[in-house]
Order: C-alpha cells, then sequence, then structure tokens
C-alpha cells in the first residue's frame, strides 16, 4: 500500500532538520522558562519521582508524561526548532501523535503550528517552524501530553534575541487533578488540553497533574497537593475512581486535606464531562455534589461545582473520540464552562 506522503506532500514529516545559520540551545537555560515541569534525574518531571512511588504504580509510570509543560521566551528569529529526546513515547489508536507525542508553538498567544513528530519514530525528533512576520515574538512551546522528554532543545537563527518572556500573572500556579481527560487524553495536539487553554486566556501558570487510570484520590496524593502553592484548585477523578462507594470513601476527604491547608483558596469540583449521563454517573455526580454541599452548609463561600453535563455544553455527545475522552470541541467546551467561574476567582 502507498504512503500517503508520496502522493501528498502536504504529509511528508521530515525527522531532522538543519541550521546551517542558526544553533540549538538547552531548554533549562536561561533565559528560557519552564513552566508545568521541573527536570530530576535525567528527565522532565511533574511531581517528585519518591512522592509517584509512594501513590500507586501508575502514577509512578506516568508522572514523567510532561502534560501541561511548556517552554516559553522571546526572540525576533524568523524560525524556531526543537530536538527532543524522548523515551516511552505514547502512540494509541484513538490519540493523535501531535498530541500524545508533539509539541506545538503559540506566537503571541496565537496557535502557530505543530512541531510534527514522525509516527516511527524511536528516541525523539526534531522539526522546525517558520514563524510569521518580522519582529520580536512571545513563544510558547507545549510539551507532549503522553510522553517523557529527557532533553530539549530549541534551535534559533544566528543573532537572533533571545529574551526571557513576559512574566504571567503573579501568584502561583492554578493546580488541575485528575483522570486521563485531565492530563489530556485526547486533544490532538497539547495546545488544545483545556488546561493550556485557559491558561492562555488568563495569563496564569499552572501545573497538570493528571494521572491516566492512576488518580484514585488516595490520602498520599492528597497531602502532596495540599503543601503545593496553588492559586486555585480544580480536580475531577470520577472516571479513575473504580465505583461510586471508592469515590464517597475519598471524595470529600480529599477536599477536606486540601481545604484544611489553604482556608481561602478557590476549590472546582468537577464530575466527569459527559452530556449524557448512564448508569452509575448520577450516583456518582450525587456524591460529588454531597462534598460540594456540605463544604457550603459549613459556610464555604470559595468552593464551586461543575457537573458534566455542563462542561460538555457546547459539545453535547459529539464532544469525545470513544465516549470518554474529549476531542477538541469537548476540550474547547470544558474551557468555556471553567473560565465561567475562572475569570472570578484567579
Amino acid at each position: 500500500m502507498s504512503r500517503i506522503d508520496r502522493v501528498d506532500k502536504n504529509f511528508k514529516v521530515p525527522a531532522a532538520v538543519e541550521l546551517p545559520d542558526g544553533r540549538f540551545y538547552s531548554a533549562l537555560e536561561q533565559p528560557f522558562a519552564i513552566n508545568g515541569l521541573f527536570y530530576e534525574n535525567g528527565r522532565f518531571r511533574r511531581i517528585p519521582e519518591d512522592v509517584a512511588k509512594s501513590v500507586n504504580e501508575g502514577v509512578l509510570i506516568l508522572h514523567a508524561n510532561t502534560a501541561g509543560g511548556r517552554v516559553r521566551f522571546r526572540t525576533d528569529s524568523p524560525y524556531v526548532a526543537i530536538h527532543a529526546e524522548m523515551e516511552n513515547i505514547g502512540k494509541m489508536p484513538h490519540f493523535a501523535i501531535t498530541g500524545s507525542a508533539g509539541f506545538d508553538l503559540y506566537e503571541n498567544n496565537v496557535y502557530s503550528g505543530t512541531f510534527v513528530p514522525p509516527f516511527d519514530m524511536k528516541h525523539g525528533y526534531e522539526s522546525m517552524l517558520r514563524l510569521n512576520g518580522e519582529g520580536e515574538k512571545e513563544i510558547t512551546i507545549h510539551f507532549p501530553l503522553y510522553s517523557d522528554v529527557s532533553a530539549l532543545y530549541i534551535g534559533l537563527k544566528n543573532g537572533a534575541a533571545l529574551l526571557p518572556p513576559v512574566p504571567y500573572r503573579p501568584g502561583p500556579p492554578v493546580v488541575y487533578y485528575g483522570s486521563s481527560i485531565t492530563q489530556g487524553g485526547c486533544a490532538s495536539r497539547p495546545g488544545l488540553a483545556y488546561q493550556n487553554i485557559l491558561s492562555r486566556r488568563f495569563n496564569t501558570d499552572h501545573l497538570n497533574l493528571g494521572f491516566s487510570g492512576s488518580a484514585k484520590g488516595e490520602d498520599t496524593m492528597a497531602r502532596y497537593i495540599a503543601n503545593l502553592e496553588m492559586r486555585a484548585f480544580v480536580y475531577d477523578y470520577d472516571h479513575n475512581a473504580p465505583t461510586p462507594a471508592h469515590l464517597r470513601a475519598t471524595h470529600r476527604r480529599l477536599f477536606e486535606t486540601v481545604r484544611a491547608a489553604h482556608p481561602a483558596l478557590p476549590v472546582i469540583m468537577m464530575s466527569r464531562p459527559v452530556f449524557t449521563l448512564r448508569g452509575d454517573e448520577p450516583e456518582r455526580l450525587e456524591i460529588i455534589k454531597a462534598t460540594y454541599e456540605a463544604a457550603r452548609t459549613a459556610g464555604d463561600e470559595n468552593v464551586y461545582l461543575i457537573d458534566g453535563p455542563t462542561l460538555m455544553a457546547l459539545a453535547g455527545n459529539e464532544g469525545t473520540v470513544d465516549g470518554c475522552h474529549p476531542n477538541d470541541l469537548g476540550f474547547m467546551s470544558m474551557a468555556d464552562a471553567v473560565a465561567i467561574i475562572m475569570g472570578r476567582i484567579v
């Protein structure tokens, strides 16, 4: 069978780039700013490895997936290239590799292009994008949602300006905790995960603690989150709670652990983002509502609830790739719903 890139050049993906008039810089060097990740023991991570080990095996496997990671800087280079060294590359039949394993780029907060990875890559890839127009631009590069990155280098033209980014709005990040949906499955590219959309809208930093299949509201994770500095806390792990009984046993306790450490922190509770509730989903929603209502009854005025139908109001039943994981329309719908509250609290 003929490969599509033999008949349509627009599908051709180069595996390497040459920069005869440029050079690569490590993204770990100043003045690049890394947000949503830190570097430990040879790879980018979202939480420390020892913490991941203490939670569960899934969190240990996934904590170095770079969901929510960004590298930001300013430049007047006419192009930006990347050289990415990667491990545990995410490839799934229902998830575009541009989302699970690709990087995308925004110029001045506007989508510019995707560094498209070759599907058969083994240990990373190189790619280059031409920027729009001349002059200095604010650049944000989003990391892959479901792959590990051990090194990232940024290629710019020789002599181009390289400056620190304009800072986000002052204050700590918004922290998101939850399931594969929180991690970003199945956005077609990283910038379309709903947290990244909200970060651009509100000019706020954020930390993605989505762990596919592995967010179960454990006390260990609750205590870790409670020790973080946060602007707001958003949590949705309904899909990963194996039963309604498990959700009932952990949901309110997680909230109370975080609230004890942060008495005035805005907290947004969400149920699984589905437009039409089926099976035990109404029961699960009532469990989450009970946590919310108990907090409100106790006088907590900084807690908020968004149910699944509201999260999917824009998309309806067309908002997923498989009945569970949002597509880009679903993530935009989620971002719109959360933005109504986020605009009041950040």
